[in-house]
């Protein structure tokens, strides 16, 4: 199979791996050299983006008695982003693991401004009081930063950055604590039974090299539902709340929106076309009836629109039709030109139960902002919206990887928001970090949470030479992404 695929110019693909051998240090020098490296590599990326962050937590409004203050408010911010950095599985675990006398006399080296860490009750009982979505905007002035600096210009599709949105469940209880859950009825045998769950839209920005980026966060609120029609609230809703944001924050920035089947609708279309956003949204089969219709007859009528390729080990046949008229809104007054693509593509495996080379088929649809012709199909198609699985892999990252996404962390609303807006600047820095061009080959080595794992080992037992720490830290660092 891979002799034919080879001869018809397919690239067979291959699933990174971490090696399966034995540990690769010979001496402990040579262990404790590699530890030095990873940590201050890992820390350099943090502290490098620590002016920003500082001069963004600094403004917001401490509401403390000053006179009882034992740590300031960005120690504390410092503290809960470095919690997720290490990914402290809860509160508990932080204190513990954090407070060690070891631990902190390491992490000392590289933050001066830590004296001592605080309870996480301490700060946990600072988020429920303070403007948390400061934090948030921390995160987006880090983003910003990034761009001016042009990180990620090599990453572009159509010259736009691909922001993927989508929404996740946080956790869910069967207890309402807090008047913000949403809610809803499940069946329970015979009977049904009330759960309160809490739900997320999030928006990264989601390269086609596989690196996502978290970027804002929404949370879906009962007191954002409609009382009259008793509809709670609802991605749609949050989307279009979102959107706001985004564009208050990056009113000049070109943006691509990446999204999923749930969003191929006359009112989202609209907002993106508002906002001068490009777009690439997926189409389902019994999604704008209309719009399939026009396609499949007009197909017909453009032999012309049909563009063969090669990606990977996959055979790509796209068909196109540009400026379909999709009219919805009361009385069908209101008019989107839309631009469908599909693409229908084989590739050959190996079944799981026997040896037998299997042929395995695909389909995919969108909608796009932009006409599509066979020169921008597939920069548009598998560079930008194939790779809106960046933000989903990136959300089963904070749930499944280390994030604790699903934990509460605290049943005050305010406070739960802090420590997801942590968890969410903790994950970009691990995410920077991952795709660092100094630390790739030590990642590849032992996997990302191998890596924290190693770091956190690293500066919780005594591997830490003080004066080659800040040899380390005192020479230039550059940010360079693979």
């Amino acid at each position: 199979m891979r002799r034919d695929q080879k001869s018809q110019g397919l690239v067979n693909s291959s699933k990174a791996s971490i090696p399966n051998r034995t540990c690769n240090y010979e001496t402990v020098e040579q262990e404790q050299a590699v530890r030095i490296d990873a940590t201050t590599e890992q820390l350099g990326i943090f502290r490098s983006q620590l002016p920003i962050l500082l001069q963004r937590l600094a403004k917001i409004t401490d509401p403390r008695n000053p006179k009882k203050l034992k740590h300031k408010l960005t120690v504390l911010m410092i503290y809960g982003i470095l919690m997720f950095v290490f990914q402290m599985a809860s509160r508990r675990e932080a204190n513990r693991e954090m407070t060690r006398p070891s631990f902190m006399e390491s992490l000392k080296i590289f933050f001066p401004e830590l004296e001592a860490l605080p309870h996480n009750d301490t700060l946990m009982r600072l988020l429920a009081i303070i403007d948390v979505c400061q934090i948030e905007k921390a995160l987006i002035d880090m983003v910003r930063n990034l761009i001016r600096k042009k990180k990620f210009c090599r990453y572009l599709i159509d010259n736009c950055y691909p922001v993927a949105i989508d929404g996740t469940q946080k956790f869910v209880r069967d207890v309402i604590w807090s008047e913000e859950c949403l809610e809803r009825e499940v069946k329970s045998g015979d009977d049904t039974e009330m759960q309160y769950y809490v739900y997320v839209l999030e928006a990264n920005l989601s390269f086609f090299n596989g690196m996502s980026i978290p970027l804002m966060s929404e949370f879906l609120s009962y007191a954002e539902g409609d009382v009259d029609t008793k509809k709670q609230d609802c991605e749609t809703k949050a989307f279009k709340r979102l959107a706001e944001r985004m564009k208050i924050e990056f009113p000049r920035l070109s943006i691509m929106v990446l999204l999923d089947g749930l969003y191929p609708n006359g009112p989202i279309i609209e907002v993106c076309r508002k906002n001068h956003w490009d777009f690439m949204i997926v189409l389902q089969n019994k999604s704008l009836p209309s719009v399939w219709e026009e396609y499949n007859v007009l197909k017909e009528l453009e032999p012309k629109n049909q563009h063969n390729r090669i990606w990977g080990n996959r055979r790509q046949h796209f068909r196109w039709v540009n400026d379909i008229e999709y009219y919805y809104g009361p009385n069908k007054r209101k008019k989107q030109v839309l631009h469908v693509v599909v693409c229908e593509e084989n590739w050959e495996e190996v079944a799981k139960n026997s040896a037998e080379i299997i042929t395995k088929t695909s389909h995919h649809a969108w909608i796009s902002s932009k006409p599509l012709n066979s020169l921008n199909l597939h920069e548009r198609c598998n560079l930008g919206a194939r790779y809106r699985w960046g933000i989903e892999s990136s959300i089963l990252v904070e749930k499944r990887c280390g994030y604790q996404y699903e934990h509460a962390f605290s049943y005050n609303w305010n406070a739960m928001k802090g420590y997801h807006y942590l968890m969410r600047l903790g994950h970009m820095l691990n995410v920077l970090a991952q795709y660092s061009e100094h630390l790739v080959k030590t990642i590849r080595e032992l996997g990302m949470r191998g890596f924290i794992r190693f770091v956190r080992e690293t500066i919780g037992g005594r591997w830490l030479d003080p004066l080659l720490v800040l040899e380390h830290i005192a020479s230039h660092f550059q940010l360079r992404l693979i």
